[in-house]
Order: C-alpha cells, then structure tokens, then sequence
C-alpha cells in the first residue's frame, strides 16, 4: 500500500524580502512550520492517486513572493492540484483547500495573519468537489452548529476553486 509520494512546501526568505542571518547566507532546511504546511498538501491529494500507481512522484511547492499579510499554505495545496491534474499523472482530482476564520460572528474565508489574531477558529478544510477530505484547526470553545456552518462554508469555496480548476484541465 506505499505510494511513493513526497510533498515539499518552502516560504523562502527572499519572499519576504529578507536574507538569512549568520555566516552562510543559503537557505536552510524547511523549519516546522514548512513541514506542518507540507503535511497538510499531502493529506487530501495522497489518496486520490490509483491504487496501483508505485511511481516515484514529488510536489516541491516554493513561495518565492509573499506580501506578510496572507498565509500562502492553503495557496500552495490548490497549486500542488493544479499542476497535478494538467500533467500526465493519473490523479483523481482536483482538490481544493482554504483556510475559515471567525471574526465577530461573521465566517470569513482565507483571513489575513491580523485578522487570525482575532479569529475565534482557524480552520483549513481540504476535499473534492462532492466532499471534505481533511479537516486541521483550532477553535476557541463553540457549538457543533457554528463547527458544521464553517465546513459549510468553506466545502462551498473548495466548489468554486474547483470550477475554476477544471478550465484548466
């Protein structure tokens, strides 16, 4: 059951317009955030490859501009979809993922880092078109109703971003 599959997500420092510190002036290893980031692109594309398929496939996601003021992980799992489904590899997609926020009592989709500060939940939802595939978050205490009115409202987001990845394949 391997599928040999690895996903790589790098916000560089250049993106941010900066330079890394100390003697070596290189990029290092993703730190742990790239890899909580990495983990969640992997999660929703890795069971829509065929069963069968044992070939070797890696997705590098690179940020390489970044304005500070918008999360880029949820940009990079929508890239990683597209460019998998326009390429040759038999992939069962598309997949979509956006980030929910909660800001006095108004869901708000893919908020910016200020507007998270205030969010009372922070919720990446991943899935397909007909379904959820992967919830990661965190919320302050609410209702099971506001919980299932925010993956609501953003598998119909996922929706939209889909139909527009279809003109593309």
């Amino acid at each position: 059951d391997f599928m040999p599959l690895s996903v790589e997500y790098q916000e560089k420092t250049y993106a941010a317009g900066k330079i890394p510190g100390g003697f070596f002036k290189r990029e290092g290893r993703p730190g742990t955030p790239e890899i909580l980031s990495a983990r969640l692109i992997d999660r929703p594309i890795r069971p829509l490859f065929p069963d069968n398929y044992r070939n070797e496939t890696q997705v590098i996601i690179y940020v390489i501009s970044s304005d500070k003021e918008n999360p880029a992980d949820v940009l990079g799992g929508i890239g990683a979809s597209a460019a998998l489904s326009i390429s040759e590899i038999p992939f069962n997609g598309p997949i979509a993922s956006v980030r929910v926020g909660k800001i006095d009592d108004q869901l708000v989709l893919n908020p910016t880092l200020p507007q998270l500060e205030e969010s009372q939940i922070n919720l990446i939802v991943s899935g397909t078109y007909d379904s959820i595939m992967m919830v990661e978050g965190q919320s302050e205490e609410i209702s099971e109703t506001e919980m299932l009115e925010a993956l609501r409202f953003g598998h119909q987001a996922i929706r939209e971003i889909i139909e527009l990845q279809q003109e593309l394949i």
